[in-house]
């Protein structure tokens, strides 16, 4: 049998909360740009991972997202571009699971790059190729894309890795869960040898573990997980009930929480399809996001919902991940989660940055199983939640506390979700 690999070096960090952006030995450009941002001080990974990458040293980070992650390599990899004038082909790829999140990314960069002449463009399906050809040839320093894009790219030779110094696997666990590996290691045996490799992911299983034995140069593996795997600002409730009466449930907790914005989880496709219409006659703030969608539409939907237009986003795993909104201050699981994994990055899309946050899991009676292997994974019991009134395992019928008229307006949201915890669990 083959032995489980292991990193070279495992750095469990612990970082000093008084280190700023100063003291990272950045240039008066970044910290300009940070300033610009809005970026204060360095979170844990920020202040971990940016020194070791200007020391050219090749990195596993595990963190999970909302942890400042993306600037935690950008940062670096901006100080360390040549001019345009010496290299004229891509020096950064950045590889990612999902569209979403590579457009995030490269918003991300292109924020961080203000002073200087870095430009950055996103590869990624459901948008026409010759578009991002033409951006191609612009020359851009830096590219993100997902893994399927980027070897359409190479195989009609529109995209020139000769000259690369750094390669990002962002979110690798992710991309290993949906099939990317046998592309992700097509990219990187295309990579010059003599590049700087970074890989990001929230988790480091074996198979992780040996794409980065292969791969990377005696990789250095920093741990910025917290013990546990969800954050104590995270509140985490379930409720037993019927598949019946789990969308009248559903109403019945947007009406009581009164979400600055909430993320619905349902398994699959056509489920949030399905949940998205029914709510959709209920309210106007409410849309979907899964994989069946149009690139043009899920860029739209995303837009409306980091702007705060929308209230309510119904989604699938899928697109789970590239979903980094500050403002979501609920996580509701429609379904259970196939994998106890999954869980812990639903609950990652609310208490982002330190904010409190507040999840919700609707379990049928036979998702007991299920229900322990998640508390077993995050070593935390979920509270069990009541909703006085509410029958749940009785047949679905009209719902007489749901909204009657088909585009109710919903309530302002609550001043501050902390005070009306404090207030809930008092009651109870």
């Amino acid at each position: 049998m083959e032995p489980e690999p292991v990193l070279t070096t495992d750095i469990s960090h612990s970082l000093k909360t008084d280190v700023g952006f100063d003291d990272l030995n950045l240039s008066d450009v970044m910290l300009a740009a940070l300033e610009s941002a809005g970026y204060e001080y360095p979170t844990p990974i920020q202040a971990g991972l940016i020194p070791r990458v200007l020391e050219g040293v090749d990195v596993v980070g595990q963190a999970r997202t909302g942890t400042g992650k993306t600037a935690a390599f950008a940062i670096p990899i901006l100080e360390r571009l040549l001019s345009r004038k010496k290299v004229q082909s891509p020096q950064a790829i950045i590889l990612t699971p999902t569209r979403e999140l590579a457009v995030q990314v490269r918003d991300e960069v292109v924020k961080l790059a203000k002073g200087r002449k870095a430009d950055c463009v996103a590869l990624y399906g459901g948008k026409p190729i010759r578009g991002q050809i033409e951006k191609l040839r612009a020359h851009p320093q830096i590219v993100v894309g997902t893994p399927g894009r980027v070897i359409d790219h190479l195989s009609r030779r529109t995209l020139d890795l000769s000259d690369l110094r750094f390669v990002v696997l962002d979110e690798a666990d992710r991309m290993l869960d949906i099939g990317f590996r046998p592309d992700i290691e097509k990219i990187l045996r295309q990579c010059p040898s003599e590049r700087q490799t970074l890989l990001l992911s929230a988790t480091v299983p074996p198979p992780i573990a040996r794409l980065a034995q292969r791969y990377m140069r005696d990789p250095e593996s920093l741990d910025f997980s917290p013990a546990e795997m969800t954050v104590d600002t995270i509140e985490q409730f379930y409720y037993t009930v019927d598949p019946e009466r789990k969308f009248d449930l559903l109403v019945r907790l947007l009406k009581r929480e009164k979400p600055q914005q909430a993320l619905v989880f349902c398994r699959t496709k056509r489920g949030s399809e399905k949940i998205y219409r029914r709510l959709s006659k209920l309210t106007q703030h409410v849309a979907c996001l899964n994989g069946d969608m149009e690139q043009n539409k899920r860029d739209r939907v995303m837009s409306e919902f980091r702007a705060g237009q929308t209230r309510v986003l119904v989604a699938t795993d899928i697109v789970g991940r590239g979903i980094d909104v500050s403002g979501i201050s609920h996580i509701i699981n429609y379904d259970m989660p196939q994998f106890s994994d999954d869980y812990v990055h639903r609950v990652g899309r609310t208490g982002r940055m330190g904010r409190e946050g507040v999840a919700y899991s609707f379990v049928m009676p036979e998702e007991g199983k299920e229900l322990t292997r998640i508390e077993q994974r995050i070593n935390r019991l979920l509270k069990r939640d009541e909703m006085p009134g509410f029958d749940f395992t009785r047949p679905a019928t009209i719902d007489t506390a749901a909204p009657q008229t088909p585009e109710e307006e919903p309530p302002p949201p609550p001043p501050s979700l902390g005070g009306r915890k404090k207030k809930y669990r008092r009651a109870l």
